[in-house]
């Protein structure tokens, strides 16, 4: 199969322009009589849900968390990336494109890219206008600050909340749509299968989670918001209802899968402590503003860091990167620290960690406030006093939450960090409308796999969300249902929508009753651990063999062991997390495959036998410059399909950041 993006003619910078100016449109009176499914309710989920209503079509909200507003866009901390150049440093339109491009590594589509950075503008002026409270400057200007991989500052931020203050923004969208009568909101439900009627997506098959039923729900389109599948390592900064089960189930049912192994390993995360834990916790990327990270110049130095003298502190980053230096992008940070502790000189007790510390910036923050207050000659520790409130008026609640996790002050002594699993770059295919290989079927934020490339600057994740959703989805889906408004409603009692509930509750008795021994989470403990050794930050043909290998035996032994208390139509959560590790099960799979088929190294994807000599990704453009696109099969391995990537203004050129 041949995989059209449907990329429109033009200039690139006038696609879009052109796109909104030629597609199809429907009638206001035609689209109250037509429906439209939507999954999920982050970011992405909730700005389409809310602004399809607003156009006047009939909208199906769902969502497994017990409340829209929970969905897992509310842990995102940092901020969001808009080219408006309020700092009048030089950004611009083209130079967001730019860094997106770069810092994928030259792994994405530049058309769908340029889209993205031509309507980030306009996300801040709709959020704004949501009430969403940014931060501001004293002049009462929205401030900026700094973020990963780029020269400038374009990120807008709430404090390091502003993942929650724009789910907020787009959850009052959602709820007024409610109000009013135009969406449908089905909470604790989730979505089991996908019904496809003459190659179109024309429904789903829910489970009511509280009561176990299974309900048919028809669209004339289906829009999936669902998010990334990071919870395939088990240990991520994911909430731990993450899951790529809506995905997957497009998946079979005809969607290609694209780039599955472009994982993205965040690297300022609080380091794992133990078997105990169940989830990470992310510290934002925004701490790299302020905070610099070092290590020991000393192997195995066991002395506590305030004890280290300066001249004994190894600011790695900087020294590597001096363009850049602590805000290079993630997965050069992340490598960077893998390949220090690797050395041996990690800190902690696991001495699987480095030092991200804010002394420097308390002090220079401090001398700037003493300045503006004109005290003459300031003692230091009232310089220090001045400086950490500056500081905590900044990061605040991140900084609370490091203390109540780990018990260590981060104002008095350094944070210890260490990479994980945070976001995918993989995700459904899909063409320059979001639509996927099924006819009908949309995919939108983290679920597909369009704008990032190998590995997503920080704060885009955000603005793709918000961009899908309030300002693509409303015009490409229109394009779709223009030729939809003769199409009538169908019946739930159709066969297709019979066959699929019937595939839904067999899988759901099936695990029910394999009745092992052992629980769900010891096999998604033990997928997790196959996932980050053999297929996480570093990767190798050996080593990616292995954990094929692995995982089916894994998959093998989870259906024939794995133990599902409680009944099925009822509440029970171990059910839930049943069909969820399931489906990683399968999954896991697939990324190892797609971490196997390519030869190369670029962005978070790192295969150890591609790396230039001073330890970079070493990408081939020649063998490999396309999106790897795979097509499940019913009883043989899935196929892979590619789509060539064609660069009319980038011109792919060996990253650096030095």
């Amino acid at each position: 199969m041949e995989l059209n993006a449907k990329i429109p003619d033009g200039p690139l910078e006038e696609k879009w322009t052109h796109y909104k100016g030629t597609c199809r449109l429907v009638n206001p009176n035609n689209k109250r009589n037509l429906e439209v499914i939507v999954i999920g309710t982050g970011l992405a989920g909730a700005s389409a849900a809310a602004s399809l209503a607003e156009l006047g079509y009939q909208v199906k909200s769902f969502c497994f968390q017990d409340s829209a507003r929970r969905a897992h866009s509310i842990a995102a901390q940092g901020g969001i990336n808009a080219a408006k150049n309020y700092q009048n440093d030089g950004d611009s339109v083209f130079r967001l494109f730019y860094d997106t491009v770069k810092g994928g590594d030259y792994r994405s589509r530049e058309s769908n890219v340029y889209r993205l950075a031509e309507v980030s503008g306009n996300i801040i002026d709709q959020c704004v206008a949501q009430g969403v409270p940014f931060a501001r400057e004293y002049g009462g200007l929205l401030a900026n600050r700094s973020f990963g991989g780029v020269q400038v500052q374009r990120t807008f931020y709430a404090a390091g909340q502003t993942g929650q203050q724009l789910l907020l923004g787009a959850y009052s969208a959602l709820e007024r749509q409610v109000a009013l009568g135009k969406i449908q909101l089905f909470t604790r439900h989730e979505m089991l299968e996908l019904v496809v009627i003459d190659g179109k997506a024309r429904g789903i098959i829910a489970r009511n989670l509280v009561t176990g039923q299974l309900e048919r729900h028809f669209g004339h389109a289906v829009v999936l918001a669902s998010g990334g599948y990071g919870n395939v390592f088990y240990l991520s900064t994911n909430a731990m209802g993450s899951n790529v089960t809506a995905a997957w189930k497009a998946f079979k049912q005809g969607a290609f899968f694209a780039n599955p192994c472009y994982t993205q390993i965040h690297p300022t995360c609080i380091p794992v402590s133990g078997e105990h834990q169940s989830k990470l916790t992310l510290m934002s990327e925004s701490l790299r503003n302020d905070g610099r990270i070092w290590v020991p110049k000393q192997k195995g130095d066991t002395r506590k860091p305030n004890q280290i003298p300066e001249e004994e502190r190894d600011y790695y980053l900087e020294r590597r990167y001096p363009a850049f230096g602590n805000l290079v992008p993630r997965d050069v940070a992340s490598r960077g620290a893998k390949e220090r502790c690797d050395a041996g000189y990690g800190v902690g007790a696991s001495k699987m960690a480095v030092y991200l510390d804010f002394s420097s910036a308390i002090l220079r923050y401090g001398r700037a406030e003493a300045h503006k207050m004109q005290m003459d000659h300031p003692d230091e520790q009232e310089v220090i006093r001045l400086g950490k409130n500056v500081v905590a008026e900044k990061y605040g609640n991140l900084f609370e939450m490091y203390e109540k996790i780990t018990g260590e002050n981060p104002y008095e002594v350094p944070m210890r960090i260490y990479p994980a699993v945070h976001y995918t770059m993989g995700g459904l295919w899909v063409d320059y409308e979001l639509m996927t290989t099924v006819q009908g079927l949309y995919a939108l934020g983290e679920c597909n796999f369009s704008d990032h490339g190998a590995n997503r600057l920080g704060a885009s994740a955000l603005m793709q969300g918000l961009a899908d959703g309030y300002f693509i989805i409303p015009y490409t889906i229109g394009n779709y249902l223009a030729g939809e408004i003769r199409t009538k409603p169908i019946p739930t009692d159709h066969p297709e929508f019979e066959k699929a509930e019937r595939h839904a509750r067999e899988r759901l008795e099936r695990l029910k009753n394999v009745g092992g021994t052992h629980s769900v989470d010891h096999f998604h403990k033990e997928l997790g651990k196959i996932m980050w050794n053999k297929c996480g930050m570093s990767r190798n043909a050996q080593g990616l063999q292995e954990a094929i290998g692995e995982i089916r035996a894994l998959r093998e032994e989870f259906w024939r062991d794995v133990r599902v208390p409680g009944g099925l139509d009822e509440l029970n959560p171990e059910l839930e997390k049943a069909g969820r590790v399931a489906d990683f099960l399968e999954l896991g799979e697939l990324v190892a495959r797609d971490a196997l088929e390519r030869n190369e190294s670029c962005g978070g994807h790192f295969r150890e036998e591609y790396a230039t000599e001073d330890g970079e990704a070493k990408r081939d453009d020649e063998h490999y410059c396309f999106v790897g696109a795979w097509e499940y099969k019913e009883n043989a391995p899935a196929e892979l399909h590619k789509e060539p990537l064609n660069y009319e203004v980038m011109h792919p050129t060996q990253r650096s950041y030095k």
